[in-house]
């Protein structure tokens, strides 16, 4: 079986779709076992039979919170993210209150962030901040990078994949730009091709988010323009 390791630990292998069956989620996990995927992203509920399917192995459980839209409360995105990590999530990756950062709530959004952060390290796990970059400005989407790093958050991400549009090379190389170095960015929504996955990582992103990981690593690379991909999918900023 040929594929490109490398390129599979860059990975959350997702799928987010509110008509997902318990089959379906069981076939994702089948899947990022076998190409060694760096996690497998579910809804809170499918959390204990991913971390089920997983055990033992070096793909990681990462669980969305306050999807899609980040506008819950603060209390409710701790609880499911406590919730999750206590079911074996060790990555959260938390929608920001989009609302409130358009808004100027700056204040309101670090807490929000921090709080978050705060009890998913508790749990061992850390916290990725989806920022829905296609709802924002450039001015906005170098605020909400400053705010997630500012409140300890490990990753930035770009997109849930449900909104206007998903992952750009610009928005990615704002966002590395912003954080620098130490922090990990992860482009989602709409990378679907290994062509995509060099171009967000030659941009700086060092994790990817999509349903298409399969598709991804059995590509053949003779066919796809761009340098080889390399780096330590499990920290943050090397890539």
């Amino acid at each position: 079986m040929n594929f490109d390791r490398n390129i599979a630990h860059l990975i959350d292998h997702t799928i987010l779709k509110p008509e997902a069956t318990r089959s379906e989620v069981r076939q994702i996990c089948a899947e990022a076992l076998r190409f060694e995927f760096a996690s497998v992203c579910v809804n809170s509920f499918w959390v204990p039979l991913v971390a089920d399917e997983l055990k033992g192995s070096a793909s990681k459980v990462c669980c969305v919170v306050g999807f899609p839209l980040g506008a819950s409360s603060t209390a409710a995105k701790v609880a499911e993210t406590l919730g999750a990590a206590s079911d074996g999530a060790r990555e959260i990756d938390m929608v920001l209150n989009t609302g409130a950062l358009m808004g100027g709530e700056y204040d309101h959004v670090e807490a929000d962030i921090r709080a978050v952060v705060a009890a998913a390290r508790s749990q061992g796990a850390i916290v990725k901040v989806i920022l829905e970059t296609c709802l924002l400005r450039n001015e906005q989407k170098v605020v909400a990078c400053e705010i997630a790093k500012r409140a300890g958050a490990a990753f930035v991400k770009t997109s849930t994949g449900f909104s206007k549009s998903g992952a750009t090379v610009e928005d990615i190389a704002l966002m590395r730009r912003t954080v620098g170095p130490e922090m990990g960015v992860k482009a989602s929504g709409g990378v679907r091709s290994l062509e995509d996955v060099k171009a967000m990582v030659a941009a700086g992103a060092m994790r990817i988010g999509s349903s298409s990981g399969v598709k991804i690593v059995q590509a053949d690379p003779a066919t796809v323009e761009g340098g080889t991909i390399g780096g330590d999918p499990t920290r943050p900023g090397v890539y």
